[in-house]
């Protein structure tokens, strides 16, 4: 229980940093308790709502994983280096796909509505 604890002060100051400093991560947020309101309007199942808003959850989790690549990436080096180039583009990739998944949910659960 004690692990548990320490793992959701660590991941609670995590949170604190990232949602203060991180503009991404600040727009994901909001974006994400926006949608629930919506989510739960337009749902037409608890099923769909849950697809909608974990699909946001899924976003955000990567891009807190993207910045933490980018920021061991700065800790290990401040100088250009090809293959910190490449880390950093693979975790924008990743953050880029989740996007792209967000909106391809969020758009076919709509189109249900609106035209079933």
């Amino acid at each position: 229980m004690r692990r548990l604890a320490i793992a959701f002060v660590n991941s609670s100051r995590a949170l604190t940093h990232l949602a203060r400093n991180e503009k991404a991560v600040q727009q994901e947020l909001l974006l994400f308790v926006l949608s629930i309101p919506l989510a739960a309007l337009t749902a037409p199942s608890a099923q769909a709502f849950l697809l909608l808003t974990g699909s946001l959850l899924f976003l955000i989790m990567v891009e807190v994983i993207n910045t933490g690549i980018e920021s061991a990436c700065d800790a290990v080096s401040g100088d250009f280096r090809h293959e910190i180039q490449v880390a950093k583009d693979c975790g924008s990739l990743a953050v880029l796909i989740c996007i792209v998944l967000v909106g391809m949910i969020w758009i076919y659960t709509l189109w249900q509505v609106v035209f079933s």
